[in-house]
């Protein structure tokens, strides 16, 4: 029979369990939830419709979606933004750096409060977009399918696909949300 003084005891001595941070949990929560469906989600649309534009366009043959304003012309990257290239090591250091990015926003989700969806909703439309155009590149060695044709008559902006949208929406709202909030290590 055990002494209810030496229980009492034994419990006394042992270290209570320690809370586990929020950041030790990072599948949990409102934050979650919203940058993952938004990578999971953005990247399937991402994908979709880059297939769906492949199927039913010729390259470089423009099919006008609203007017002269917007059109679909089906192009293939090999670089990324703006024709940003390294040549024939582009496939490869583009894709290294997009696993980078994600590991990056990643570790940011980590450190972003449970609370804070507007942070979440911009890491995640960023992280989407990396993973689309990583996706095309890992696919294919013709580069990221790119269809969106912005512009009027000969005065075009650079053609993109809904992975750049992502990517330019999420980099802005970050920024915004960045350079609003005081950095806590202040």
């Amino acid at each position: 029979m055990t002494n209810p003084s030496e229980s009492t005891l034994a419990s006394e001595v042992a270290p209570p369990a320690a809370a586990a941070p929020p950041i030790a949990a990072p599948l949990r929560g409102p934050r979650d939830v919203l940058f993952w469906s938004l990578v999971l989600g953005g990247g399937a649309l991402d994908f979709i419709s880059k297939r769906m534009i492949e199927s039913s366009l010729v390259p470089h043959l423009p099919r006008r979606v609203i007017g002269d304003w917007l059109r679909f012309t089906l192009i293939y990257n090999p670089g990324a933004a703006m024709n940003l290239s390294f040549g024939a090591s582009s496939r490869i250091v583009f894709s290294v750096i997009a696993f980078v990015m994600f590991v990056v926003l990643f570790r940011m989700l980590l450190e972003t409060r449970q609370d804070d969806r507007a942070q979440a909703i911009a890491l995640g439309l960023v992280a989407a977009g990396a993973v689309g155009n990583l996706l095309d590149r890992i696919r294919s060695v013709r580069g990221v399918v790119d269809f969106l044709d912005v512009g009027i008559g000969d005065s075009r902006f650079y053609t993109f696909n809904v992975a750049d949208s992502f990517v330019t929406v999420g980099a802005i709202l970050l920024a915004i949300l960045l350079w609003r909030y005081p950095d806590p290590a202040e």
